[in-house]
């Protein structure tokens, strides 16, 4: 019943993404995922954090796997709220994994970043039993998850976020997941996420979900700095997309536009696709479109394979 539930979400935006023909087709394989649904990765403070994970049918070999991470300032929102935002994933033959996290009120930052970190563990781990191809993995989220989706990925088990990662063996919590590797991504898609999270802790961008996150912590500012994307830029990071609209009055455009010119600097393939007069989200379906149309040329672009298997003799790049 509950996997029933989930696809009848996914259908609802069939006919606003395809042509009818192609629509009536795509809710058709829709109907033969196989989903397997609130998956424990990861247990901290009594509270089990749980993923879904979406395949596609008839699979013979690995597939690209998106990870999509849910918003709301890290204070509130739900995996089941983010499930559309898999469409054109699955739409381009993606297998997807919907995360959810602790919260605010559960646990005070950063106990959202170590959940996602332990989430891409779990990915990696469960590749070969879930056929999720390693190298095409793709993280998305918007604005808190788009930061999620953003630290997520640049950020390396030398910083100390991934020690309580675990990865359950028959039924049994396994302490044997070697996270001092690092579990490379492939491209991360950024919808107007916080770059900058100390800069809208203090100052005329102080925003109140930054501060009901951060809590009363004497070393707030010192895990807000440790929680920014934009201190971890390097050219090593994978390739990043990020559609902001320059009018966004909750996560300054600036963010997106510091973001840009540092990984320019560090020489990592980018796009800021600008949303014009938009704010928050809420973009119009036309926007909408073009952004989406954006995301799929550079994932094209800057993801191996993509699109259908990888060529035969594809090697693994090295980590």
């Amino acid at each position: 019943m509950r996997k029933l539930l989930l696809l009848a979400s996914l259908l609802l935006l069939a006919s606003m993404c395809l042509a009818q023909n192609d629509a009536a087709a795509f809710a058709a394989d829709l109907f033969r995922y196989e989903v397997h649904a609130n998956i424990v990765y990861h247990t901290a403070n009594n509270y089990q954090s749980k993923l879904d994970v979406y395949i596609p049918p008839d699979v013979s070999r690995p597939v690209p796997v998106v990870v999509v991470i849910h918003g709301g300032g890290w204070v509130e929102g739900t995996k089941e709220e983010r499930v559309l935002e898999m469409m054109p994933y699955l739409q381009m033959g993606f297998a997807a994994v919907n995360v959810e996290y602790r919260l605010g009120r559960v646990s005070l930052a950063p106990a959202a970043v170590e959940d996602c970190r332990c989430a891409l563990h779990w990915v990696f781990a469960n590749a070969k039993q879930y056929h999720f191809d390693p190298d095409r993995v793709i993280l998305q989220g918007g604005s808190a998850g788009g930061h999620l989706a953003l630290i997520t990925g640049m950020l390396t088990a030398a910083a100390g976020f991934d020690r309580e990662c675990r990865t359950p063996i028959e039924n049994y919590w396994s302490t044997t997941l070697d996270t001092s590797k690092d579990p490379r991504v492939a491209a991360i898609v950024n919808w107007f996420g916080i770059t900058d999270v100390l800069d809208e802790l203090h100052g005329p961008n102080a925003k109140g979900y930054v501060v009901v996150w951060l809590g009363d912590q004497p070393n707030a500012d010192e895990i807000a700095k440790r929680v920014s994307p934009i201190n971890y830029v390097t050219a090593n990071v994978p390739p990043i997309i990020t559609i902001h609209g320059d009018k966004d009055a909750l996560v300054p455009y600036s963010h997106a536009v510091r973001l840009h010119k540092a990984l320019d600097a560090a020489k990592v393939p980018n796009q800021l696709y600008t949303v014009a007069g938009a704010g928050h989200g809420g973009f119009s379906a036309e926007q909408n479109q073009k952004a989406w149309a954006a995301i799929r040329r550079f994932l094209q672009e800057h993801v191996s394979g993509l699109g259908g298997p990888k060529p035969e003799g594809t090697q693994t790049p090295a980590k």
